[in-house]
């Protein structure tokens, strides 16, 4: 029976794509969060329930942005990693 060589090629884009999946399911988390934040509001003492749910969102969108940001840093590098490799592997089979 044949067994499937994983070459780190293989690796390295399996972990890209569970990377870049994460990251796409946090910009659309964060997109339905922003979606609930207001922009302006204007409460008075009785409604101040409103403002600490946006308080809440607010700090749940900055708390977001670092992940974000590494995850997309990561992808990105990982892509480039994959490229570089998968043209090295092409030039050497010449």
């Amino acid at each position: 029976m044949d067994t499937l060589h994983w070459s780190p090629l293989l690796y390295l884009a399996v972990a890209w794509g569970i990377i870049t999946g994460v990251l796409i399911l946090l910009l659309i988390y964060r997109s339905i969060l922003s979606s609930k934040e207001e922009d302006q509001l204007f409460l008075d003492a009785a409604e101040e329930h409103m403002a600490a749910e946006q308080r809440e969102i607010v700090a749940r969108l900055i708390r977001l942005s670092k992940p974000i940001a590494a995850l997309g840093v990561l992808s990105g590098v990982l892509l480039l990693v994959i490229a570089g490799m998968w043209i090295w592997e092409g030039l050497k089979s010449f």
